[in-house]
């Protein structure tokens, strides 16, 4: 394999001075493999969209404030014993009014907390996601990265990158049925000592590591919690080396 194969990585993350890009492309032209790698690694790339999350309406945190600010406390006092009947019942509903004033802007308040609390949440979430998606395009991009893939024999097909320079690989299962109810896909790394878990596959494409001397990726259907050993039938045994 020549130095101008291994530039596939690189031309499908936009890394590539002008010149390397445009000399990749002629070189793509006339090379089937190429091709045919360049066009898996776009398939990977594309699977590789951040999740959004939402943030509250700006101005929810000024209008809770801002009601409670206007909801007026009544200091205690004397109880005006010659009020006429229309002065006492008009006191009520004032005092009605108060205190629902202030259970609305207390369950304003709280709502608020609530949905500061989500965010939070979400941006963590959303922290680690564009984190992984770094270590992905890392992997994808490595000067080292070579494809594997196979067919599932339920259907679909699975893709894998590996690095062993990073030490992490990219998986991919495209078109694969769904694996059943409490069920899920689970990936194996295979060497000279049997199979090794690297995890349940939580979505389409998964981040996986410890790939440096693994000689076959393996796919198989576990519990959702995953299992310690692989269930048989092995789905696929994709040489890795």
């Amino acid at each position: 394999m020549t130095e101008v194969h291994a530039l596939a990585g690189a031309y499908v993350l936009h890394a590539l001075t002008d010149i390397e890009r445009a000399s990749f492309s002629r070189h793509l032209a006339e090379c089937e493999a190429c091709a045919v790698e360049v066009a898996e690694l776009q398939e990977t790339a594309a699977r590789l969209a951040d999740g959004t999350w939402s943030v509250p309406p700006p101005r929810l945190r000024d209008n809770v404030l801002a009601e409670v600010r206007r909801t007026r406390q009544v200091p205690p006092g004397k109880v005006d014993r010659e009020a006429t009947p229309a002065a006492n019942r008009w006191r009520r509903r004032t005092l009605a009014a108060v205190a629902a004033g202030i259970i609305a802007a207390a369950g304003g308040t709280v709502s608020f907390v609530a949905q500061e609390q989500r965010v939070r949440d979400q941006r963590t979430a959303a922290s680690a996601a564009r984190a992984e998606a770094a270590r992905v395009e890392a992997v994808l991009g490595a000067p080292d990265a070579r494809l594997r893939t196979g067919t599932l024999s339920g259907g679909g097909r699975v893709t894998m990158v590996l690095s062993d320079s990073r030490d992490e690989g990219v998986v991919v299962l495209a078109d694969a049925p769904a694996p059943g109810p409490d069920k899920a896909y689970q990936l194996w790394a295979i060497d000279a000592g049997g199979p090794k878990s690297m995890g349940v596959a939580g979505s389409d494409t998964q981040l996986v590591t410890g790939v440096r001397g693994m000689q076959a990726l393996g796919v198989t259907v576990e519990p959702a919690t995953g299992s310690k050993t692989p269930t048989l039938p092995i789905l696929v045994t994709m040489a890795v080396t």
